[in-house]
């Protein structure tokens, strides 16, 4: 007898929920048709949104494109251990080996007197006049890069401190007031790209949200009679959240395809300047995980923004 009534009521619950799974389908496809159904109104409002996602993104994948290439501009903070002249490149090179074995070093580079004095004929032009001297009087560098060079300039004077104290080295040379340029740039840029998205979070929630506002007047009838019959604010609200998610997820999926275009129209221009400069820069995309934390975060700024005026405007509309 228990038997049979578990298996009852096991049964009762698995019909609910298939029927709880059938009525949020209806809600979502019927949502859809609807917006189909008024292609102007829809198209505007979704242009409207995709044009603020695509905005946001595109400072957030510029930014990170930035950082890619600050990345790359490691090398150029690189210090500079110039030696004294009366150390010979076998010193020099002993010297290179023992810096390498410091943990905050990432590379290290010994370049001899001989062979600063050919790269210097080579990229200075006066290949003819360095001949006329009699000797060398270019020092023997040991170039360095620490590790994380762009996070700290504590650390990196740390590390000059530390150099210092080698006797075969002269002095040491590392543009700090660079490196400070750069970190401050990109905090300005982070900070800017989040309150910018943030204002644009906004715009999306806002214009979602007055977009289900003139919904809900356009069916007021259909709602008095929903509360007339005994239907909840709940079941009321369920295909008007649905209209707000599309609107987000179709706006998003815009969006994301926007900026897309926009970055491939630049891939080649981009792709033209770096081989011009001797490097090679890819630009960022949006990855995969990327583009879906973008869907999900403009599917879930629409519906707060149908939340919010739904909560409000059906505490409002009362049968008369």
């Amino acid at each position: 007898m228990k038997r049979n009534h578990r298996r009852q009521t096991g049964s009762r619950l698995l019909e609910l929920f298939h029927a709880y799974m059938l009525n949020h389908a209806h809600g979502l496809f019927s949502s859809l048709g609807r917006l189909s159904r008024t292609p102007f109104t829809s198209t505007m409002t979704i242009l409207v949104l995709a044009i603020a996602i695509s905005l946001a993104s595109s400072f957030y994948i510029v930014v990170a494109n930035i950082q890619q290439l600050t990345g790359n501009l490691e090398s150029s903070n690189q210090m500079s251990l110039f030696l004294h002249d009366n150390i010979t490149d076998a010193a020099g090179q002993k010297l290179a080996e023992q810096i390498q074995q410091n943990g905050s070093v990432m590379e290290v580079k010994f370049i001899s007197k001989k062979q600063a004095l050919e790269e210097f004929k080579a990229n200075s032009g006066f290949s003819d006049a360095l001949n006329a001297l009699e000797r060398n009087p270019l020092p023997s560098v040991i170039q360095v890069v620490p590790k994380n060079a762009l996070e700290s300039n504590e650390d990196i004077e740390k590390l000059m401190s530390d150099f210092k104290q080698f006797p075969q080295v002269d002095f040491v040379q590392v543009d700090m007031q660079w490196v400070a340029r750069l970190q401050t740039i990109m905090l300005i840029a982070s900070r800017g790209v989040m309150l910018v998205s943030l204002l644009l979070g906004f715009a999306v929630t806002f214009i979602t949200g007055n977009t289900i506002r003139l919904e809900l007047q356009n069916r007021q009838d259909e709602v008095f009679i929903s509360k007339l019959v005994g239907a909840t604010h709940a079941f009321i609200q369920r295909p008007f959240l649905y209209t707000g998610f599309w609107l987000g997820f179709i706006s998003g999926f815009l969006g994301w395809l926007i900026m897309t275009i926009m970055l491939l129209i630049l891939e080649t221009p981009v792709e033209k300047l770096s081989t011009l400069y001797n490097s090679s820069f890819d630009l960022l995309f949006l990855s995969f995980s990327e583009f879906i934390l973008l869907l999900m975060i403009s599917s879930m700024l629409a519906v707060l923004g149908s939340w919010a005026v739904l909560h409000y405007q059906l505490r409002q509309l009362k049968p008369q």
